[in-house]
């Protein structure tokens, strides 16, 4: 076991197994790029990277706890208790992504293929969040690919809201994700409102331009979207898949944990990155799901853990 002296924002540690190649920072347990060499001994980008803590666009590989998503005026109820958080959204009057994207992580590489990001949040650390949890991230390089496993232990003396998320963009190598395929078995997805908070309603995909359960071309779609009821296999993972016409695929899986995906397509973005990648984000909770906590919120009592994992895997 190794630990990772001094880390910087700009900190950033590769991992490699087999044709695998992993780049991650400890300044949020981020994730900052995987790529997978092909036959032609080239690396193709599977998740879209880059370098520095200023190079980040877009939320790329951010870690999202204890909330993913907004929370329309940052404002909650959790056991009869309204709370205040700080705004911290730049599109609106919201608060969004949970607290520790930009807090360093301790980190202990296990070996050359895994490694572990661990950090605390106290509870008084944040206005409106008087918890005090620990949080935990393993990202792991398998022949098969990348799995991401999180935990959240509550440290506190009352039981906290938590959910958890995730931020990668993808791609399978085509100059804009209009020219790929989609696979989304997810059957219903929050409504959102012109500010990106949802109306409260949850609607079926079908006869939507969000209907992807069978597999069709992005084309103009635009994505800022939660989907929700996914359709899982036979081992209980639900899964995404993105395969370019070249049919170089890719395809994300998640576990029970998670019950909802959000995806993006970056159309604010600047230019170097509309519609290059598309964020398919496994999520534990729905956006906004302080305020409707049947849509995924977990109540942690003290002493218990919340734990799920997600992955990726390319043809």
């Amino acid at each position: 076991m190794s630990p990772i002296p001094q880390p910087t924002p700009d900190t950033e540690i590769t991992l490699t197994h087999g044709d695998w190649h992993l780049v991650v920072s400890p300044y949020g347990a981020s994730l900052r790029g995987l790529s997978r060499r092909g036959v032609d001994g080239t690396l193709e980008e599977i998740v879209t990277g880059y370098a520095g803590a200023a190079g980040k666009v877009g939320g790329q590989g951010d870690v999202l706890i204890p909330f993913p998503g907004r929370i329309a005026a940052g404002k909650y109820t959790f056991e009869g208790q309204a709370y205040q958080m700080e705004i911290s959204d730049k599109e609106g009057p919201n608060t969004i992504h949970g607290f520790l994207r930009h807090v360093l992580w301790e980190s202990e590489q296990t070996s050359g293929s895994e490694i572990t990001f661990t950090t605390g949040l106290a509870a008084d650390a944040h206005p409106g969040y008087p918890f005090t949890l620990a949080a935990r991230v393993t990202y792991r390089l398998e022949n098969r690919g990348l799995t991401c496993e999180f935990a959240l232990g509550n440290l506190g003396e009352t039981a906290a809201p938590v959910a958890a998320g995730f931020h990668p963009y993808f791609s399978v190598g085509s100059l804009l994700i209009d020219t790929d395929m989609l696979l989304v078995p997810f059957e219903s997805y929050l409504e959102f409102d012109d500010a990106l908070i949802p109306t409260g309603r949850v609607l079926p995909v079908n006869e939507t331009d969000l209907d992807f359960r069978q597999a069709h071309t992005i084309s103009g779609t635009v994505f800022n979207t939660c989907y929700c009821s996914p359709e899982r296999g036979q081992d209980g993972l639900a899964r995404v898949t993105l395969t370019a016409p070249s049919a170089r695929s890719l395809t994300v899986w998640m576990d029970s944990a998670f019950e909802y995906v959000v995806l993006y397509s970056g159309d604010p973005l600047p230019e170097s990155h509309r519609r290059r990648a598309l964020a398919i984000e496994p999520m534990t909770c729905g956006s906004d799901a302080f305020n409707h906590p049947a849509w995924g919120l977990v109540s942690l009592e003290p002493g218990e853990t919340f734990s799920g994992a997600w992955g990726v895997s390319s043809e």
